[in-house]
């Protein structure tokens, strides 16, 4: 029986496109406007932000080409991010790189993402990163104002660890629907830190950024020539391409994962969205996972 996916607490794609390289992709406003066309019509229809990606210039530019045809606003559940701050010649008041997760920089924050998107509300708002500094009284009080005012819908965290995800949670009565966290056949990380039984236990999407490696999946046989193999045979067995093995591992996974692809090629897009599609056995999966760690498991 195929796992059934919890979804994101409201209507998200399985798969997100994420847009962190947009400002890299050279693209006018027309052609991002029909590549965001694309993506719904292939059903791809959550996209996935943050206020400092592309130098603080990633949410104007979709925006610019979302405002060429503001019906499709309806069609899309938007994910953005805030919390920190990043020396740019586009924000010349920040002196530092550090985080801020004070109710002022988060208000302002969601006002500028709101404003660049142009929009007038986010489905769903993540902290980029845990600080050492967190107050999470401080944050609750931030996310309980932007939801009664009704500028964002839905809260969730990025990076952060099971302790600190409860320390958070603590102070918020409505519930966080996400952790976006770095996961691939390269990273493994969280698969054993107890991210994803935390997840799986409090009903929480975990979300893959860098689900491809930061694009080592399609430089693997140079980097892992164990884990290639691995791959390729198993994508040979289902007739499919590697990176569409490497998102059905993670989508396999019982904690319901949820990918964030971040390519600019409408091919790369569709391909992507098939992977759903795609059912690895127990022995697919687990081959895949030896390759990776470079040993049998205990």
């Amino acid at each position: 029986m195929a796992h059934q996916y919890h979804p994101l607490g409201f209507e998200g794609s399985r798969i997100a496109q994420g847009y962190w390289r947009l400002a890299e992709w050279g693209m006018s406003d027309q052609e991002l406007l029909s590549f965001i066309e694309q993506s719904i019509a292939a059903g791809i229809t959550t996209v996935d932000h943050a206020d400092i990606y592309g130098d603080y210039q990633c949410e104007s530019l979709f925006g610019r080409a979302l405002a060429l045809k503001p019906s499709l606003r309806d069609k899309l559940q938007i994910i953005t991010k805030c919390g920190i701050r990043l020396p740019s010649k586009n924000r010349p008041e920040i002196a530092s790189h550090r985080y801020d997760q004070s109710v002022q920089h988060i208000l302002q924050s969601v006002d500028n993402s709101l404003q660049n998107l142009k929009v007038d509300h986010i489905e769903l708002l993540l902290l980029h990163r845990p600080s050492p500094l967190m107050d999470a009284d401080h944050i609750a009080e931030a996310f309980e104002h932007l939801h009664t005012v009704g500028k964002v819908r839905h809260f969730g965290v990025s990076n952060f660890n099971p302790q600190q995800f409860d320390l958070l949670q603590s102070r918020l009565e409505m519930p966080l629907l996400v952790n976006q966290v770095e996961l691939s056949p390269l990273e493994l990380k969280h698969f054993e830190d107890g991210t994803l039984e935390h997840a799986q236990q409090h009903a929480v999407t975990p979300m893959a950024w860098s689900p491809f490696a930061g694009g080592d999946m399609f430089r693997l046989e140079g980097i892992n020539p164990t884990l290639f193999k691995a791959l390729t045979e198993v994508s040979e067995a289902h007739n499919a391409s590697l990176d569409q093995i490497a998102l059905a591992w993670l989508m396999r996974h019982p904690s319901g994962i949820a990918p964030v692809i971040g390519s600019g090629s409408i091919e790369r897009v569709l391909s992507a969205q098939q992977a759903q599609s795609i059912e690895l056995s127990d022995d697919q999966w687990f081959a895949i996972w030896v390759a990776s760690k470079g040993h049998p498991v205990p």
